[in-house]
Formats: structure tokens, sequence, C-alpha cells
């Protein structure tokens, strides 16, 4: 089995969850011998030249069969501490202009925004691209200007160049802003594509929706032959809100890796007075940080040596540092901003208890994590997470009085703690990359089945 797979992330370069995702099925992927070609942005900057080597067009005209200055591709280098159980999974780069896939709509990349051959930059029509036989052609359609929109389909046109040159079975592509290039790979090659949907815009933006983002996430959603969601929740939404009959869809959830280096353990070991409470991911709406904020505030006034780390960036950061401080609860928090690996493992080591108060969350990795490096949770009922652990203590985001309550019951009673860190290990060593990448392969043969002759 052969995958071509469309991401906007792959550590080191990332922004979020979706980069953890893609790591861990990738390497359960590459143990099922599937054989997965990562095609995914060239990072940009000066942080991340190490990690990325870019070819000449000549170089890379044997992969693409192509001479045009799209072809250009470029290898990857990963971190390898992160390439151990990769050996099968090659990466492909592509020299995209966007750092974040978090990016706001219409965040202009100044001169770097625009196209470098000053050629039109395609973007898929109304009518959409699919594996139905319908022809996709190369700078028709709108036409979006310096942003995140605009790189989406820019990274269409290259990596349809890129995928001319490679053989595979099966096209995967992760979330909206790779759809794009999933149909108009898909049209050309007549390969069937599985669209993987790991957050939708109702996830991020309420019902004040991107109208765009919506129709590029309902073409994706119907244009691929199988859609793959990760929480029953996330079903929900693409079925109601995008209209895809329920038998186009397979949940697969994520996974955890479990248990973190000796090493790393002993080194993060902290002992301290204060009691930690943890918020980490994006700082954005969706992950409800005035809701953290407001439960924090009720907790400081009953427990005096608790402490709030927030770990994470997004657009909410400085409203959420002007909050604390309205509430009078300015130095008992402490920012860190975006932190990776062993950083990540290192504030999982000093926390007490980890919150996920999120509005909607789709999945939620972050909890699994919490509980692999012994914390208890709190998470949100309105997330995909919630379907699968038992051992939480669950809230509705909005209830920080109940949010307040749970914390403080944590921190308070240690039996608590520990029955619930010890039950909740137990749950999350049935949610394994392995078992999810099982159910991608069914996934897999059972698109490829759907294909005409």
């Amino acid at each position: 089995m052969r995958v071509f797979m469309l991401g906007w992330e792959f550590p080191p370069f990332i922004s979020g969850g979706l980069g953890t995702a893609c790591h861990g099925l990738t390497k359960a992927l590459n143990k099922q011998s599937v054989d997965v070609t990562f095609v995914l942005p060239k990072a940009v900057g000066n942080e991340y030249s190490s990690h990325v080597r870019l070819l000449s067009p000549q170089a890379s005209e044997a992969a693409t069969g192509s001479r045009s200055p799209k072809s250009v591709s470029s290898t990857y280098a990963v971190d390898p501490d992160v390439a151990a159980g990769l050996e099968g999974v090659r990466f492909k780069a592509v020299p995209s202009r966007i750092v974040s896939p978090y990016q706001a709509i219409g965040e202009g990349a100044g001169s770097a925004g625009e196209s470098e051959s000053n050629q039109p930059i395609s973007i898929l029509g109304a009518s959409g691209a699919s594996a139905s036989g319908r022809k996709w052609v190369p700078g028709e359609g709108l036409h979006y200007g310096g942003d995140l929109l605009t790189e989406a389909q820019r990274y269409a046109d290259l990596c349809v160049n890129l995928a001319l040159g490679e053989e595979f079975d099966v096209i995967h592509a992760h979330d909206w802003l790779t759809y794009p290039a999933g149909l108009a790979i898909a049209a050309v090659t007549g390969k069937p594509l599985v669209v993987h949907v790991h957050s939708t815009e109702f996830d991020r933006s309420g019902e004040n929706i991107n109208q765009t983002i919506y129709d590029i996430e309902r073409r994706g959603v119907h244009g691929a032959m199988r859609v793959v969601c990760v929480s029953y929740l996330t079903k929900s939404i693409i079925q109601h809100k995008y209209g895809v009959e329920e038998q186009k869809i397979d949940v697969v959830y994520n996974g955890i890796e479990n248990g973190i280096s000796e090493d790393t353990a002993s080194r993060c070991a902290i002992r301290r007075g204060d009691r930690i409470v943890l918020f980490l991911g994006r700082i954005t709406h969706q992950k409800g940080p005035e809701y953290f904020v407001e439960a924090a505030r009720k907790v400081a006034s009953v427990v005096d040596n608790a402490k709030f780390v927030v770990a994470g960036s997004g657009d909410r950061i400085k409203q959420m540092i002007e909050m604390a401080a309205e509430c009078g609860i300015g130095q008992k928090f402490i920012f860190t901003g975006f932190l990776r690996g062993p950083d990540v493992e290192a504030i999982f080591k000093m926390a007490d208890v980890y919150v996920m108060p999120s509005v909607s969350e789709p999945f939620g990795i972050a909890p699994l994590e919490a509980i692999s490096h012994d914390v208890p949770v709190i998470i949100s009922r309105t997330s995909g997470v919630a379907e699968v652990l038992s051992h939480a203590l669950k809230v509705d985001f909005w209830d920080t009085d109940d949010i307040a309550n749970k914390i403080i019951a944590v921190l308070r009673h240690p039996p608590l703690s520990s029955t619930l860190r010890e039950h909740a290990d137990m749950e999350i060593r049935r949610l394994t990359w392995d078992d999810a990448a099982s159910k991608c392969v069914e996934v897999y043969h059972n698109s490829m089945a759907l294909m005409p002759s």
C-alpha cells in the first residue's frame, strides 16, 4: 500500500496537535508496511533553516517529470529523535510561505505573499475537482492575494506537479488547507482521495464562519471517496453542517505514544510548594481561555498556593493576560509561550492538574499527553476526547463555578487525584496509533474498492 499524504505540519514544524497526530499516524503506518510519502510546505525563516534543504528544479526533475519551476521540491530533514520509527516514510517539501497553518485569514505575507512567477494562482472553483474525471486546470478560478487562502491554492499547484512523478494508491489529505491539493491530485491521477477532518470551521469560529473556508471544506468532504473524522462529535458536524451521508464517514480516534524517557523524567522531576494548574494549547476562542481565567480567579480565592501556567500562543493571549490582571491574579499566572518537545514534557511534570475548557474540540490530544505524564485532567464535554475517557472530570466550558470546584477538589483531595491518574492511565493504553493506523488502512482499501475499474 502506497499513500501520498498531504499535511501542513510535522515535527519540529508544528503549531498545534495536527503535527503530533501526523507524526504518530505515519509512524504507526510505517510499522504496518505502508509506504507513505508526506508532502508539507517548506518551513520559512532562519529558525527553520536547519530542517529544510531546497533542491533545484533540475534536481527534482526526475521525481516530478516536469521542468516547470513549480515542480521545485525539497527534502525535509526530520530531527533524529522524531525520525525514529519513520524509516519507511519519505518527506517532500514545497516552497510555501506560510509558517503557521493557524495564521489568520487575510493576514498578509507582504511582498513575499505574491507568486514568484507572477502567474495567476489557481483555486478550485465552485464545482470543485474530484475523482469523477473532471479536469483540473492550473491558473483558473478565483484569486486571493498574499494570505493563507492563496498559499493553500499555491500548495495545490505545487503538489499536483510533484504527484505526477510519484507512484501511489491513495491520497490522504489532512484538514482544509490540503483539500484543494487532494482534490486536484485525485482529478489528474484518478486515485481515490481520503480526507481527514481534524477540525472544522465551526470548531474554529463558532457560527461566525468564514464562508470561503467552509466552501473549501465542503468541496473536500464531498469530493473525497471516504471521510475520516477524529470523533463522533466531528462526524455529527460533517453530517449535519456539511450534508455528507453517514455511510461515507469513518471515525478514527487519535492515539498517544505512552511513556517518556527516564532521562527526561529525571530531568523534569521538580518539587515545589506551588500547586500547578496547567492550560496547554493554542490560545484562541476555540480553546476557551477566558473561562480558564475566570475559573482561576475563583480557585485563587480558595487555594493560596495555586499557580496557573499557560503554555501556548495565539490571537487571544493579550486578552488573556489583560483579563488575569483585571481579575487581580496576574501575579499567579505564568505565560510560557509556545513549547516543543522536552519543554512540553517538563511542563507536564510540574503540573498537578490539566484543564481543557474548550468551546469546541474535535478531539484533543493534550489531555492524553497529560495522562501519559501522570497528570489528572479536567476536560470540556464538548470535546471528542470526552468520548473515550471515563476517568476524567468533565465540565461545561461555560460553567466556571464547576470548573473551579473540580480544580479545587483535585488539588485538595489526593485520593481523587490518585484515582483519576491510575484509571485514566489504563484507559489511554487502549488508544494507540497502531489501532488508528489499522483503521486508516481499512479506509484506504475501502476507498480503492469504490473507484471505477
